[in-house]
């Protein structure tokens, strides 16, 4: 028998969970994976990714609900999404991207009560056995360490960008 080993789940499993909402974060830190705050925005590392690099971008705003946005945080997370498209194609040399939300706890949505974007980057020959077979997702690289390698990218400003 072969196993699979993900040390770094049993905190999720075991861990006291945060109280609160996720995205309503104090502080805006490397322990918090947090890679970016605008005044309408925050872009964050998700804590469990599907893969390296997957990116969530939430209005700052407490909200679960679409129709509720202003136009100002509209605009914002859609410029949000762009940037993390740009700097995941250019730090992470992703070839393509899965985009979107899950709204509502029907819709897979995890974290129901705050509206949130995925962006998630995608390589030719990504996909394999795994995560079909046993719901196992394979991360070549640790969290802080993708953290670490897409920071620099949102710190330069957008002129920065090609």
């Amino acid at each position: 028998m072969e196993r699979l080993w993900a040390p770094w789940r049993i905190q999720y499993i075991t861990g006291e969970k945060p109280a609160g909402c996720v995205f309503c974060i104090k502080d805006d830190n490397r322990e918090k994976l947090v890679l970016q705050r605008t005044e309408h925005v925050r872009i964050l590392l998700n804590r469990y990714p599907y893969c390296n690099g997957h990116l969530l971008v939430a209005p700052v705003r407490h909200t679960a609900s679409f129709d509720e946005l202003s136009d100002c945080e509209m605009l914002e997370l859609f410029r949000g999404m762009a940037r993390c498209r740009s700097v995941l194609s250019r730090a992470l040399a992703a070839e393509g991207f899965n985009i979107g939300m899950n709204l509502g706890k029907v819709a897979g949505a995890g974290v129901e009560d705050h509206l949130h974007f995925h962006v998630v980057p995608r390589w030719n020959g990504d996909t394999n056995f795994i995560a079909v077979n046993a719901d196992v997702r394979v991360l070549p690289e640790a969290l802080y360490s993708t953290f670490d390698k897409l920071l620099p990218f949102f710190t330069e400003g957008p002129e920065d960008e090609p």
